[in-house]
């Protein structure tokens, strides 16, 4: 009876063991983690200078005719001309440039991490048994306790935020990959195998046509998320719009036009980027 009742008054020490494990990390692993936080911000610097080194009009203008083309759409080519003529003229458009990236880059990497564990998944229900709790782990707890172990382990900067948002992210198109395959018509799957296409023929030609349009609503998915992640991430030195969005924060009722006109941005940021996306796959058309 007293151990019984000593399990319910003793603390279990969670944090502890945490702040244990972080320490055996931090004390071994150091120099892994802050070197791929250095090559990772000068992957990011190096494209961000990049598109700061052209002209804002023209790349406004570049990004017009990157919708209309994907889109043939001259509405959205419109309304990405207006949109982000718009956040040049409140001042952004160096925050506004560090955003995309930052929200490109975390996007394309939780694709290339998201996909194809979940073709995994899908062909392998022993693996998708694993994996699923490990998402619905992932994907349930607080964002804002991300930043702590992406703060000690590499700093503050825009490479904590990237992977910050990668984790936070890679989980919708895993989860939305793993079910666009195993959606599939079972006649259709029947279908390629009667032809004698091999595993690899199936998945490329049968199955991955068939479940693209979920694969890319994971893509819209994986972008809002990560502009959402993003913001948050200011809070550990990610640069952008998000780092606008905390400065207005801290300075209480003198904040409220910068976080108006920076939110603002975020808006028309996550509403070209959704648009651009989601039309390109035929879902909004």
């Amino acid at each position: 009876m007293d151990q019984i009742t000593s399990f319910f008054t003793t603390k279990i020490p969670l944090g502890l063991w945490g702040k244990v494990v972080f320490k055996w990390i931090t004390d071994n692993f150091d120099w892994f983690f802050r070197g791929l936080a250095w090559a990772i911000g000068i992957i990011l610097d190096g494209l961000v200078n990049i598109l700061l080194a052209v002209p804002p009009l023209l790349l406004i203008v570049v990004f017009a005719g990157i919708a209309y083309a994907l889109q043939k759409s001259w509405k959205l080519a419109l309304g990405t001309l207006l949109g982000f003529l718009l956040m040049y003229n409140q001042g952004l458009w160096k925050d506004t440039i560090q955003t995309l990236v930052l929200v490109c880059a975390s996007t394309v990497v939780s694709m290339a991490v998201g996909v194809p564990m979940g073709i995994w998944a899908a062909h392998s229900p022993k693996v998708w048994r694993v994996l699923n709790p490990i998402l619905d782990l992932m994907q349930t707890m607080p964002t804002y306790v991300y930043l702590i172990p992406a703060l000690i382990l590499f700093g503050l900067g825009m490479p904590s935020g990237m992977l910050v948002t990668i984790i936070f992210c890679a989980p919708a198109p895993l989860r939305m990959t793993y079910l666009g395959l195993t959606s599939i018509p079972k006649a259709l799957i029947e279908a390629g195998q009667s032809f004698g296409a091999t595993k690899r023929q199936l998945l490329w030609k049968v199955e991955l046509p068939a479940a693209l349009p979920t694969i890319m609503a994971g893509v819209t998915q994986c972008i809002m998320l990560s502009l959402s992640m993003v913001v948050i991430a200011g809070l550990i030195g990610a640069a952008g719009l998000g780092t606008q969005v905390v400065r207005a924060l801290n300075n209480g009722p003198n904040g409220i036009p910068l976080g108006i006109e920076s939110g603002t941005c975020i808006v028309i940021l996550a509403i070209i980027l959704d648009r651009v996306t989601r039309l390109s796959t035929g879902a909004a058309k």
